[in-house]
């Protein structure tokens, strides 16, 4: 009796990766090759509106291997939902997700493939070392150790979006309707066997990097928001303590104006503390500002995104 392989799928985000496209196909055809007694293998890109050839070099690798799926969006819909996305249109017992520009080595699969057949439905690569400046690998180390204290669950530190992640996960990923995604807080979230495996980042092969400290922080606020509430108690805890320094305050100045009724008003203290008083009423607001913008963006049930074009999937198999 023949024993059916398990299908892997290889979820792949792409912009602007004209110069990666093919290097990265033919080390995957390597891995497939070599792990074709144990799994199939399909290939499925998610095209976020690149500007390039990248597209192009898709079409031509999907009239020639049936196995490379791929769809592009209408526009740039953002790395995370470009993710999210993809996964709605793989169809394998497991998903291994990799970034095009080799930084992570998709051989590593083999390692993640024998601790997922050990029973771990999540898998994750756990940076040692990665080719980066100084201040950016401070800048991300702060980064992690805050958004893991602060959450509501522990997210691992170290830790990017290459990983393997078990079809159960990918079934309840689907049941999370969150239209601003950071999915490693959301799979920390949903428990599951997890564990990591450590490996060292390599340089881009080609091409600049789309993360800057801009879209860094960005990602990180989104995790922050997503996933802990102590913003919010923040909030409340410093409003409480403005208000008792408020009080303490007021009387001071009526005590002193009673003990020294010669003093005269102070035009400077009264305008620090208009100026303080509305600083922090803002940064508070703000604070609930965002919350309630990622209320109003589940109520309005944006898609992940929009599909323009799609390679080896059925209209019918579409899910945005």
């Amino acid at each position: 009796m023949t024993i059916k392989k398990p299908l892997i799928s290889i979820s792949i985000p792409v912009f602007n990766e004209e110069d990666n496209i093919i290097i990265l196909y033919n080390r995957l055809l390597s891995l497939s090759e070599r792990m074709k007694d144990r799994c199939e293998f399909e290939f499925v890109f998610s095209d976020n509106h690149s500007q390039d050839n990248t597209w192009s070099l898709l079409s031509d690798l999907a009239q020639k291997d049936d196995r490379v799926k791929a769809i592009r969006f209408s526009q740039n819909f953002g790395f995370q939902r470009s993710i999210m996305a993809n996964y709605l249109h793989t169809r394998g017992d497991a998903v291994m997700q990799i970034d095009a520009d080799l930084q992570d080595p998709p051989e590593l699969l083999e390692s993640f493939f024998e601790k997922w057949q050990k029973g771990y439905q999540v898998v994750y690569g756990v940076r040692q070392k990665r080719p980066e400046s100084y201040t950016l690998y401070l800048f991300r180390k702060l980064g992690y150790w805050i958004i893991d204290k602060i959450s509501e669950h522990s997210i691992p530190r170290d830790v990017g979006d290459f990983r393997l992640i078990d079809r159960k996960v990918i079934q309840s990923l689907i049941k999370l309707k969150t239209p601003n995604p950071y999915l490693r807080g959301m799979i920390a979230s949903l428990g599951f066997n997890q564990t990591g495996v450590p490996y060292d980042r390599q340089a881009r092969l080609a091409g600049k990097s789309k993360f800057n400290f801009w879209r860094i922080s960005r990602l990180g606020l989104t995790a922050v928001f997503n996933h802990s509430t102590i913003p919010l108690r923040l909030a409340s805890f410093l409003g409480a303590i403005i208000l008792v320094i408020s009080i303490v305050g007021m009387f001071y100045y009526f005590i002193n104006k009673l003990l020294h009724p010669e003093v005269p008003r102070g035009i400077a203290s009264i305008l620090i503390l208009i100026t303080f008083g509305i600083g922090i009423n803002s940064f508070l607001f703000g604070i609930i500002g965002e919350y309630i913008l990622r209320i109003y963006l589940v109520i309005r049930a944006e898609p992940l995104a929009i599909i323009e074009q799609s390679l080896n999937i059925e209209s019918s198999d579409l899910k945005l």
